[in-house]
């Protein structure tokens, strides 16, 4: 006769029966390879051109089931159908869901920004991992979806912000965690974004679509409007919106913002546990419009008193973290420049921090990199000269001069206690793209969404953040964030770009 402890009696078993279907019901995901931990996933690439490209070698080990694209008359649909001749083609991405959805165990998703949530989810639906790119999504409202939804449906999700993956970032994050340069006050970021055109009101006229582009499906989302463009760079419409230059309109793109700053802003955001400004306030160079972003900008944040939580190195049953009290602190942001028509992306690059605060990293390098984060603590400042955070250099108060990372004596004192990634990849583009897709994919297959740095617990609020100076840019006035609420307390116009209205027949899912 079984004992109580060994016994499990009918009410229990219907009760943990019922349970575990409801875990499966709610997305827990069947892989459709099968349980060995070795087998290949099948994967679904939406977006092949461009950073798609790259994304879609980066899942080569695995098996390319589906690739998407709305142009199969690009360089990249040659190449790429050419390199995974057992993937089928699909125009649609909710084609390529409805037909292969019980096929595929994965979707990468790296199409122009205002599709990120739309495809994104409509692939969650399914319960299948997601990968996409940055920014994550367009507006504050689908940032938070994607996150809620990740976390309901216990999905593995990953944003291909891939300097996440280096050592170094993830070095800095602890040290300054741990207290490094003591309490930090202010931190500024730039970039050399805009290379593309920005500042230009829309086109009149319109062009005929190319046979092998579905507009409709590339306008997705955004309003109509007419098709306008030319594939020969001599035609006076070349590249007006594809395949690069949408990053600049507001109705597809978030400007140099959306670009960069889910890379460069990536080492403080996580670092000072930035979690929501309360204010934004966003000052344009030259043209600003209602149809594309500016050549260059300003853009000041105000974040509050906060309290981090820091995994302790060696957890107890009873205390796994400890608690980290920053205050307040601005952030600046500078992209671009003074205009200028005949430079690239029509600015002049100068849009940097002052120069009585960047005299030490020219002593260092010679002059100010196109890009670069300083974050200026009670204690010292860190310095890193890429666009990426993979890199970095110390300067503590006493110091002559900024002494790299790895190099500097008073970073032995302070333990590695984030776990580093140990998947060999791709080197260049701006870290590691091979093993930023590498943690994903395994992650997948181990089932552990909590094992990729850049899930969208912790990418929904980096993009947040860098969404809300594209909302105080549209408005031009300040914004009194109450994040909360997700609601701009002083600025009503701005709830339209906080949660877009699409357009008729294309909703998140």
């Amino acid at each position: 006769m079984p004992t109580r402890s060994t016994r499990v009696d009918r009410r229990e078993f219907i009760k943990t029966g019922t349970m575990a279907a409801g875990a499966v019901a709610l997305g827990v995901p069947r892989l459709v390879r099968g349980q060995n931990l070795n087998s290949k996933l099948n994967i679904g690439c939406v977006g092949i051109g461009g950073k798609g490209r790259s994304d879609t070698d980066a899942c080569a080990e695995e098996n390319i089931a589906a690739l998407c694209d709305v142009d199969a008359g690009s360089d990249a649909y040659e190449v790429q159908t050419k390199k995974y001749p057992e993937a089928k083609f699909f125009k649609d991405y909710r084609q390529m869901l409805d037909q292969m959805g019980d096929r595929i165990d994965a979707v990468t998703v790296s199409t122009p920004d205002h599709m990120h949530a739309v495809i994104a989810s409509a692939a969650m639906k399914r319960n299948k991992a997601v990968f996409v790119q940055k920014p994550l999504t367009q507006t504050v409202y689908e940032a938070r979806y994607l996150r809620k939804m990740a976390h309901d449906r216990k999905l593995v999700t990953q944003m291909g912000n891939q300097g996440s993956a280096a050592d170094g970032l993830r070095r800095g994050v602890e040290t300054i965690q741990d207290g490094l340069i003591g309490q930090v006050h202010e931190v500024h970021v730039w970039t050399n974004r805009p290379i593309w055109p920005q500042a230009m009101d829309r086109p009149e006229g319109e062009d005929p679509v190319p046979s092998t582009l579905d507009w409709d499906v590339w306008i997705g989302v955004a309003p109509m409007r007419p098709y306008v463009g030319s594939r020969d760079p001599k035609q006076k419409h070349y590249g007006v919106y594809e395949p690069f230059t949408w990053r600049g309109w507001q109705d597809f793109g978030c400007g140099a913002l959306g670009d960069m700053g889910c890379h460069t802003v990536n080492l403080p955001f996580r670092g000072l546990d930035l979690g929501a400004p309360t204010e934004i306030e966003a000052m344009p160079f030259g043209k600003m419009n209602k149809e594309s972003f500016p050549v260059g900008s300003k853009i000041r944040y105000a974040f509050p008193k906060r309290t981090g939580h820091v995994p302790l190195e060696h957890p107890s049953f009873f205390h796994r973290s400890r608690k980290v009290e920053h205050d307040p602190l601005t952030l600046w942001w500078y992209d671009g420049g003074q205009p200028n028509p005949e430079a690239r992306g029509g600015h002049d690059n100068s849009n940097k921090p002052p120069a009585e605060m960047t005299a030490d990293i020219t002593a260092l390098l010679g002059e100010v990199p196109d890009s670069g984060c300083l974050i200026i603590g009670e204690g010292g400042t860190v310095f890193s000269p890429d666009d990426y955070g993979t890199n970095f250099f110390v300067k503590l108060k006493g110091d002559p001069k900024f002494v790299h990372y790895k190099k500097h004596p008073a970073l032995a004192k302070y333990p590695e206690r984030i776990p580093r990634n140990p998947y060999a990849g791709k080197k260049g583009d701006g870290g590691d793209v091979g093993a930023h897709a590498k943690e994903w994919l395994v992650a997948i297959k181990e089932h552990k969404p909590e094992n990729c740095y850049s899930r969208f617990d912790v990418a929904a609020p980096l993009t947040e953040i860098l969404l809300l100076g594209c909302v105080a840019l549209r408005t031009g006035k300040k914004i009194e964030w109450d994040s909360h609420k997700m609601k701009a307390k002083n600025t009503p116009e701005a709830d339209q770009f906080i949660k877009r209205q699409d357009r008729s027949g294309w909703a998140l899912s």
